[in-house]
């Protein structure tokens, strides 16, 4: 475990690369004896000053829950992040790409909870019965750290590498719709960039968010009625550039678009 000076100044140093889009070295080159909770930690720290500063705590992000995803990353592990309520994009928002670092745009789904959950021990069943809808959504990734080489250490510390996230298409309540079948086709400027389909997370996307609950409570927290939580993605990262329009086409839940400036 990382001394508090020690996870304080990363997390001050990942402050000051967020503010000057840049980027960090690994902190595992820099910290090999750095374990998952010391990363934690971090990504707490930077929630608190968050919140400290006027910031809502509009809910969480789940990361690496695909097998496209843990091969695209070389992490076998899922994580989780925080999103706060002004990193959330209405569908058909023109968002400058210059804010954020090494920008990707993942496809999942989002789940908006009308009950509390707080594990451990919570079910599939469980999570189905919280959710009041589930809503298309564009995960926006930034890395503050080196990409080359990162490690579960890394992304965690990083806040999951949450840049920002777009919500759009039509809400359905998850017992009227497989949820599993929920598929998606990704576009960039017109032409098809990747598909994909949400059994791909964990074989049902509610999964992940049965992994989050669980998770959450061996850290003392839960997730609260009214939080959206980001699934994970089932599609692979896709690079985007100022000037491009994503537009993501999820069938009978609708579509999402947006265009970076």
């Amino acid at each position: 475990m990382l001394t508090e000076e020690e996870l304080t100044k990363i997390a001050d140093n990942l402050a000051e690369a967020e503010a000057n889009r840049t980027m960090i070295p690994r902190l595992t080159a820099t910290y090999p004896e750095m374990t998952v909770e010391d990363s934690y930690a971090v990504q707490n720290t930077w929630r608190a000053r968050g919140e400290a500063a006027g910031r809502r705590l509009a809910g969480r992000k789940i990361g690496l829950t695909s097998k496209v995803m843990q091969e695209a990353t070389g992490i076998t592990e899922p994580d989780y992040g925080a999103i706060f309520a002004d990193q959330i994009y209405e569908n058909g928002s023109i968002i400058e790409h210059s804010q954020y670092s090494n920008v990707r745009i993942e496809v999942e789904l989002a789940f908006v909870l009308k009950e509390d959950l707080v594990g451990p021990n919570v079910t599939i069943f469980d999570v189905l019965r919280a959710t009041e809808y589930v809503v298309p959504a564009l995960e926006i990734l930034s890395s503050r750290i080196e990409m080359e080489g990162r490690t579960i250490v890394d992304t965690i510390s990083d806040n999951a590498a949450l840049g920002a996230m777009v919500v759009g298409g039509n809400p359905v309540d998850p017992a009227s719709v497989d949820l599993r079948w929920v598929s998606a086709l990704l576009y960039r400027n017109e032409t098809i960039e990747d598909t994909g389909v949400a059994a791909a997370v964990l074989n049902h996307p509610a999964n992940g968010v049965v992994w989050l609950v669980n998770k959450l409570a061996a850290h003392g927290d839960s997730l609260k009625a009214g939080e959206i939580i980001l699934a994970g993605s089932f599609t692979k990262p896709m690079w985007v550039h100022p000037g491009d329009t994503v537009h993501a086409d999820y069938g009978d839940l609708g579509a999402i678009t947006c265009r970076f400036v």
